[in-house]
């Protein structure tokens, strides 16, 4: 009976530390290995601290996005074996361009991944990262960047209907007030609606832009100085 009173904690120790809790103080390590291994891959998954806070969270959508995964943030079994165990786990701030986006100079949206690519005509990727969308508003397709509905194509500093907020490099690209832009800021103090670490997840939807980073609110500036073309895709 000794033995066995000894033997069970450690059991459900480990099972716990397995299945990510991190409600209980087991899980702490796990998830600290968890977040170092994200970390590693580009995930910003925050401090590896072994807490399981909305960063870390938002970390493993990334990951699970970029391995075609259920957008859970939780470190399901299929998580934990890609993560872990099978070798093959994806980069989440390195993507491939879908193969179906086509070719040429052209700006690819992956509603699926919440991701963007901008590519050169050569087929070079130029500049990528996560994004914040709204699937319900813009339909997968074709489109491009430049005036639409009477409205300017390109505005270094839009506002939204409210007033309230600044969309720093706006860059319209489907009618008719559908734009990339830096997630947007209050006007008022500068501070950003949300956090930078919740792009590349489904946690939040935009009102039908693109949201996207600072740096990449640049990149996509820069690159659309001409009229592109931006392909909408599903996955």
């Amino acid at each position: 009976m000794r033995g066995i009173t000894r033997f069970v904690p450690v059991v459900l120790v480990a099972a716990l530390a397995w299945g990510g809790m991190s409600a209980t103080a087991h899980a702490g390590p796990f998830i600290e290995r968890a977040q170092r291994a994200l970390n590693r891959l580009g995930c910003n998954a925050g401090p590896a601290d072994g807490v399981m806070g909305q960063h870390t969270r938002a970390g493993i959508m990334r990951f699970q996005s970029a391995n075609r995964l259920v957008q859970s943030g939780k470190l399901t079994e299929r998580t934990r074996y890609r993560l872990f165990r099978s070798g093959k786990a994806e980069r989440c701030d390195l993507r491939s361009v879908p193969a179906r986006s086509g070719r040429g100079r052209r700006i690819v949206l992956s509603q699926r991944q919440n991701y963007v690519w901008l590519v050169r005509k050569s087929g070079q990727v130029v500049a990528q990262g996560g994004i914040v969308d709204n699937p319900d508003v813009l339909d997968r397709g074709v489109y491009f960047s430049g005036p639409k509905c009477g409205r300017a194509g390109r505005i270094r500093n839009n506002s939204d209907y409210s007033g309230r907020l600044r969309l720093h490099n706006f860059v319209r690209f489907a009618p008719c007030g559908v734009g990339f832009h830096q997630i947007p800021t209050y006007w008022s103090n500068g501070a950003q609606i949300h956090p930078t670490y919740l792009l590349g997840t489904n946690v939040k939807t935009s009102g039908g832009c693109i949201r996207v980073s600072r740096a990449t609110s640049y990149d996509i500036w820069r690159f659309t100085k001409q009229r592109t073309k931006v392909v909408v895709l599903l996955g």
